[in-house]
């Protein structure tokens, strides 16, 4: 049983790191890496040799594994050589990677996206969206004080006060929960908008004011996400997050829903009214943004206001970021493979809801 990890095209992560080397192992599977794969992420090839792997090239990897791992969907022509009837395990996206999709479905292999674990207890453990948004958040409020032309805290000194930052932070999920919490580290004052009033507790709890429409349609279905609004509420929502905004040194915006497009929750004319100076990191860009005017994996600035559209800020802290996703790949692998042998019980409903292909059919 070989299981193999391939370098991430444009991220800084891997799939695997060397100190859990060992533990995939001991599921009975021989651990072979591309080589250089985890540079990027501190992690050398002479890391994972003196832990027990062996260090191959892209094409010994796609013509002879049985299981390959990825952080993220791979470009179909990368990997064309790739051999029939293995078993794919990443970050795929395949709503947005339908070529993916097919492809690995006419090649008959079985492939699953993490991000589609459900929302269960059991599955906390293997849930990268949430190990992932955790250091999102973080690392959003260090670039929005890294780009802010002023200071985060309050400061007295002989020449005079300095009044803290004050950050908006919309959505109230992990990666939102750490930003609120970074935020306040830094000394700044923090308000947050959600559209759940269950989160309002966990927002106070972490020093910041939660800003409440009341009107909210929640669905516990959702699984802790955003669900799609009423006309009324949007407009009523819209109002509040543009009074908010205009007097923010920095707005972090995280509001996504499965599947669909992100809402947009800062408009032109919000970001025309705010400071000059201010900044906007918008985590919800690779799905369109939360303001109307971000642009995917770009920094723009719009009349004084600095935009800054990334959705994948995790790679930016590689080591951290990769360590904890390579415990939730194993945490998933142990539902299926032990001592070398694959035993797929789709009715499992974390293997059920994670399959994209399987038997040369597309399940989702």
């Amino acid at each position: 049983m070989i299981l193999s990890v391939l370098k991430e095209e444009n991220d800084n992560r891997v799939a695997l790191i060397p100190e859990h080397v060992q533990q995939f192992a001991k599921l009975g599977a021989e651990l072979w890496i591309e080589n250089s794969a985890g540079d990027r992420a501190f992690f050398f090839d002479d890391d994972y040799k003196n832990a027990g792997a062996l260090i191959k090239s892209k094409d010994e990897i796609l013509k002879s594994s049985d299981i390959i791992l990825k952080v993220n969907a791979p470009v179909v022509d990368n990997i064309s050589s790739i051999k029939q009837n293995l078993i794919f395990i990443g970050i795929l996206r395949p709503f947005q990677n339908k070529s993916l999709t097919e492809f690995f479905a006419s090649k008959n292999i079985t492939s699953f996206s993490l991000e589609l674990m459900p929302r269960i207890t059991r599955a906390q453990i293997m849930d990268v969206l949430s190990s992932q948004a955790n250091i999102a958040g973080y690392k959003a409020v260090l670039i929005a004080a890294d780009n802010l032309p002023r200071y985060f805290p309050m400061l007295t000194t002989a020449a005079g006060s300095i009044p803290p930052a004050k950050v908006l932070i919309i959505g109230a999920g992990v990666a939102g929960l750490q930003a609120i919490a970074t935020a306040k580290r830094l000394g700044a004052v923090v308000e947050v908008f959600d559209t759940r009033s269950a989160v309002e507790e966990e927002v106070k709890s972490l020093g910041a004011k939660f800003i409440k429409i009341e009107g909210a349609k929640e669905d516990k279905a959702a699984g802790g996400y955003a669900v799609e609004q009423s006309e009324d509420f949007l407009k009523r929502q819209s109002e509040a997050v543009h009074n908010s905004a205009i007097k923010s040194d920095a707005v972090i915006t995280t509001a996504q829903i499965p599947n669909k497009k992100a809402p947009i929750l800062i408009y032109k004319n919000t970001i025309e009214k705010m400071k000059k100076g201010s900044v906007i990191v918008d985590l919800a860009s690779s799905t369109g943004g939360n303001t109307e005017l971000t642009e995917n994996n770009k920094t723009i600035n719009i009349n004084g206001v600095t935009i800054i559209g990334n959705s994948n800020l995790a790679s930016l802290v590689p080591s951290d970021a990769s360590k904890l996703l390579s415990k939730n790949i194993f945490n998933f692998m142990k539902l299926f493979l032990k001592d070398g042998q694959i035993n797929l019980d789709f009715n499992d409903v974390i293997i059920q809801q994670t399959c994209v292909t399987a038997n040369g059919e597309v399940k989702i």
